[in-house]
Parts: C-alpha cells; sequence; structure tokens
C-alpha cells in the first residue's frame, strides 16, 4: 500500500495491522492518539519521516498469512469478538496482577518506591477499565448490534451514537495515559539485575496487559466506532 507523509497514522494500522509493530518500536501511539498523520508524530517524536516511512513500507509489504483484515469484518462480529477476547482478558489478567503488584511491593517497595506508584495506577486502570467494560457491553454493543441487522433500528436513549463513543475515546486516553506513566516507571518494564522471578514476572504481565489494551483500543478507535457512525448515518429511526 501506498504510505506517504500524510498517512493517517490510526487508519493506517486499521488497514493494515503490521504497522503497529513499527510504531510500537518508536513510542508512537497508535490506538489512543491515532488521529494523526505521520508527519505529525514524526515532529512530535523527532524522528526522520523518510526512514520512518522506509520502515512502514518494509513492515507492510512482508507476507504473512496471521495479520487479520478486522476492517473487513461486519461490526456486530468485532464488536463480539473485543468481548470474548479483550474484554475477557481484562477481566482474568486483573486479579493475579493484583496479587502479584501487592507481593513486590511489600518485599521490593523500600529499595524501589516507583512500585507503590506503579501498584497504585494499575489498581486505577482496573477500576476504571472494569466501570468501562460494563458500558460498553450493556449501553453501547446492543446498539451495534442492531444496527448491524436492523435498518428500522429505535432512536437510542443517549441520541445519537456519537455521544458515548466520544465519552468512551475519552476513558481510552485515561488509560493510554496510565499505562505510559506505568511503563515511564518501571523503564519500559524492565526489572532491575536483582529482581525475583515474581518481580519479573509482574513486569511481564504489565507489558502484556498494555499490548492487549494497545490492541483493544485500536480496534474500538479506529474500527469499530467508526464503522458505527456510518451505520447510524444510514438509518431511518422508528
Amino acid at each position: 500500500m501506498d504510505i506517504t507523509k500524510t498517512t493517517n497514522v490510526g487508519e493506517l494500522v486499521a488497514q493494515d495491522y503490521r504497522a503497529a509493530g513499527v510504531f510500537k518500536a518508536h513510542k508512537i501511539d497508535f490506538c489512543c492518539n491515532g488521529n494523526r498523520t505521520v508527519a505529525e508524530v514524526c515532529e512530535k517524536k523527532g524522528l526522520n519521516a523518510d526512514e520512518l516511512l522506509n520502515e512502514l513500507q518494509s513492515a507492510t509489504s512482508v507476507a504473512t498469512s496471521s495479520n487479520t483484515d478486522f476492517a473487513s469484518w461486519d461490526m456486530d462480529l468485532l464488536a463480539d469478538y473485543i468481548v470474548k477476547k479483550h474484554h475477557r482478558y481484562v477481566e482474568k489478567s486483573i486479579p493475579d496482577l493484583k496479587a502479584y503488584l501487592n507481593k513486590i511491593v511489600k518485599v521490593h517497595g523500600d529499595e524501589h518506591p516507583e512500585l507503590e506508584e506503579i501498584e497504585q495506577l494499575f489498581l486505577a486502570s482496573a477500576g476504571e477499565l472494569t466501570q468501562h467494560m460494563k458500558k460498553e457491553e450493556l449501553m453501547l454493543f446492543p446498539f451495534i448490534q442492531k444496527l448491524a441487522t436492523n435498518s428500522q433500528a429505535t432512536s437510542p436513549v443517549f441520541n445519537t451514537v456519537e455521544n458515548p463513543i466520544e465519552m468512551l475515546k475519552h476513558e481510552h486516553d485515561q488509560e493510554g495515559e496510565r499505562f505510559r506513566k506505568i511503563a515511564e516507571l518501571s523503564d519500559d518494564y524492565t526489572p532491575p539485575a536483582e529482581a525475583c522471578n515474581t518481580y519479573r514476572v509482574t513486569f511481564a504481565l504489565l507489558k502484556e496487559f498494555e499490548d492487549d489494551l494497545h490492541e483493544h483500543i485500536h480496534l474500538e478507535n479506529n474500527i469499530l466506532f467508526p464503522k458505527a457512525i456510518k451505520a447510524e448515518q444510514r438509518v431511518n429511526y422508528a
């Protein structure tokens, strides 16, 4: 595909997720702050735009059978996938990470006081994400299911699908910021040389959690939400 300096970062990843690896390597946020051009992110990060374009072209030209084209999915299927893959992952991971963080703070907190702040940030994120996912599952996603199957859908209580979407995107931004801070405090999830196995496992799980969150937010901000907005524009409410 033709990638230029005016290419939108979020839209690029939506079309070809292989680009995400390049952006991750340069710490470029393609999910919460995906509505920027390649030129804009390069200026922000102090990167050479031509070099980044070459990396993106190389990454997206490599043949692979595992690159799922989520942009081609129907929005009801995508919403169901997000719940079953990403929401369930978050729900399953939170208790383990809470326990691990509590343990390493007690054992290593004196030598590494940043661990307590990491724990508090994660606890805040866990609470907010739990509420956030319920809003999606109980309010937005059922309406998206109706949009996908019924052009005569009833007008929603939130007036237009853009209202909850804007609220949820704002909450995505907040979680993205929390994990940027966690990554900074943990030196990009790099445990100290003397770290015990629990310390190392905790940081590995935190990184995995952040990676999953990035894909989760990307699928919603850059693919599902735009699909829902476009679908609503075609609806004649009863």
